[in-house]
């Protein structure tokens, strides 16, 4: 068991393509198993008889608010674990304990917070979000019964990335299909059987999230854990380094967040009668976006530990090498699956609903919407690499570049001169457009550049 510990997660020898696939493979298939926890509720909810396209809205009503939760998790992984791989290249294995504890007793803090306030005030959110007399009841329906389950959802999502970033890639993987299989199988049993709806779809991703958890604290707890969880304690020696690396994670979501309220509050705004469906049609958007992401999310995530060790082991040309491979995978995955969407989007959209009306105009706006998909593999290569070498102001600006900067005011802008309702997609387009090649050729002239070629 010793031998695993001192071996594991030492991320300076072997070839660094191989060392990212090994590590991100197992992040790829956690993170598409992950996707299932709310896609399998919307595959279900789309194919409920007479309400399938009015639940899905409802769901849609809710979607800034879950991205908000997850946000907080963000805000303590994205940071903490980065923090706590530099430590463990410098041979620091005191210091990334300590890390790993600030962020743990950090995140149920914010879990309890969060579960008292948005439970009392979802009817409130959730009307300003967009939510009418027709799809309130079953938005409420949802989000009370998800939001009970915050603080799992939390450890779920914030402490899983430190169990990746100590070399445990394939532990990591079974925190989520652990939670996922039993999603699947507990979605058509509360859904269906017991007749509870959009209830059931909550409660069964809620104890998903719980058994994931466990198998967290389980590990992290254990002796196999490279970095142990042992106790509470918020260490202000790192809790500020790892709150302003973690605001990138964070205002990620969080833009994602207020741009989406503004998206549905939009859709309805300009789409007229139709403007509920243009809502659903959104909600198909995103659940296939969360899937299209997923192979260079798994790159970047693998990618951003090696490239944070081999920073703190001080080998330089590791990490410019972590990077190119990063870009070059990126952009070819993220090419054919804007291939796909271009080609074939009603066989896309198909899986999540029957409703063939909605399909055809979600196939439409979603030529628009991913219009420049493959240039995402930019903004990620950027934001990982920022974030990976603790370039905090950097990774914090370009977050907010994209989503507050120029979704948000073009999806606000471009309705009224002349786009109508195509507009709000439109805006999307643009961003990844701008905001990614920016983000990207920022990175290349402050960081890569020198990374390639060290002093």
């Amino acid at each position: 068991m010793a031998t695993v510990r001192d071996t594991r997660g030492d991320f300076s020898q072997g070839s660094v393509s191989l060392l990212i696939l090994r590590l991100g493979l197992p992040v790829m298939l956690a993170e598409l198993v992950h996707v299932l926890y709310n896609v399998v509720d919307r595959m279900y909810i789309g194919h409920l008889a007479e309400s399938g396209t009015t639940a899905l809205t409802a769901l849609g009503i809710c979607f800034p608010l879950i991205t908000l939760i997850g946000a907080f998790a963000n805000l303590c992984s994205t940071g903490g674990a980065t923090l706590m791989t530099i430590a463990r290249g410098e041979g620091n294995d005191s210091k990334a304990e300590r890390i790993q504890s600030t962020a743990f007793t950090l995140l149920l803090l914010i879990g309890a917070f969060l579960t008292v306030s948005l439970y009392i005030g979802s009817s409130g959110l959730l009307r300003l979000l967009g939510g009418d007399d027709q799809t309130m009841p079953a938005a409420l329906d949802y989000f009370r019964i998800y939001v009970l389950g915050t603080v799992p959802v939390l450890i779920s999502l914030g402490i899983n990335p430190f169990i990746n970033a100590q070399g445990f890639p394939r532990i990591g993987m079974i925190t989520v299909i652990l939670g996922a299989v039993l999603n699947i199988l507990l979605d058509p049993l509360l859904i269906f059987t017991f007749g509870m709806g959009v209830r059931g779809a909550a409660l069964a991703t809620v104890i998903s999230q719980t058994v994931s958890a466990g198998w967290v604290l389980f590990f992290l707890r254990s002796g196999y854990a490279a970095i142990r969880l042992k106790k509470l304690c918020l260490d202000r020696e790192h809790l500020v380094p790892m709150l302003k690396l973690g605001l990138t994670g964070f205002t990620f979501k969080v833009t994602n967040s207020i741009t989406q309220a503004a998206v549905n509050i939009m859709l309805r705004a300009w789409g007229g009668a139709l403007g509920g469906l243009y809502v659903g049609a959104m909600s198909l958007i995103n659940s296939l976006r969360e899937i299209m992401s997923l192979p260079v999310n798994g790159i970047t995530s693998a990618g951003q530990n090696v490239m944070s060790y081999n920073h703190g082991a001080r080998k330089y040309r590791r990490v410019s090498e972590s990077i190119r491979f990063i870009f070059l995978s990126g952009l070819g995955v993220n090419g054919i699956m804007w291939l796909l969407v271009l080609t074939v989007p009603g066989a896309l959209f198909s899986i999540f609903s029957s409703d063939q009306a909605l399909l055809d105009l979600t196939s439409r706006c979603a030529r628009i919407y991913f219009g420049a998909f493959p240039f995402m593999a930019l903004q990620l290569t950027g934001q990982s690499t920022f974030v990976a070498l603790n370039h905090p102001k950097h990774a914090l600006f370009f977050s907010l570049l994209r989503k507050i900067l120029l979704v948000l005011p073009l999806t606000l802008l471009l309705p009224p001169i002349g786009l109508g309702v195509d507009g709000v997609f439109w805006a999307e387009f643009l961003s990844q457009l701008i905001g990614a090649t920016a983000c990207f050729f920022t990175m290349y002239r402050t960081i890569w550049r020198t990374m390639a070629h060290p002093a």
